[in-house]
């Protein structure tokens, strides 16, 4: 059986087509795969933590917020501050150079998230920087009430039953 001259053309522009989506795929993925790792794990990484994308959790250490518009440099705890082995707990210098400023809930003792690279300097240079409000979730007092949520703002207070004798005349 022979293949006509049109099917051969088809099929090599297929083929093409094909393979360059495949490149395309795979050379993203690579270069947007960053690894999650502790401020512990970070300092066993050795050469592998100077050449790859990194995301690293800890908490701000309070009094350390140094910021200058969108430049942020901070130091990341790997416990908060009230946890017994804060003082003990491996810290890590962040430099955030980002063109967004940092969340309104990137504070003292906030669980922050950093994106970038480690550096030779031992600093870690984030492109990307993330934050819980550290006070939304503490974990309650012992023996305190639990907390109420806020009433709706512009929402009408709640009115008493109507009277009911009216009603029934």
């Amino acid at each position: 059986m022979k293949i006509s001259g049109n099917t051969l053309r088809i099929g090599i522009a297929a083929a093409v087509i094909v393979g360059t989506i495949a490149w395309l795929a795979f050379t993203g993925y690579g270069a947007n795969k960053s690894y999650y790792v502790t401020i512990a794990e970070l300092g066993g990484m050795g050469d592998k933590a100077y050449h790859s994308q990194l995301r690293v959790e800890g908490f701000v250490q309070p009094g350390s917020i140094e910021q200058d518009g969108t430049h942020v440099a901070f130091v990341l705890n790997e416990f908060e501050s009230h946890n017994p082995k804060a003082p003990s707990g491996r810290l890590l210098k962040v430099e955030y150079k980002g063109s967004e400023p940092p969340p309104d809930t990137f504070k003292d003792d906030a669980q922050a998230l950093a994106e970038g690279t480690y550096g030779r300097d031992g600093e870690f240079h984030a492109s990307v920087l993330q934050a819980k409000c550290a006070s939304k979730y503490a974990p309650a007092q012992p023996g305190a009430a639990p907390a109420k949520p806020a009433a709706a703002s512009g929402a009408a207070p709640a009115l008493p039953p109507a009277n009911q004798t009216a009603a029934a005349n």
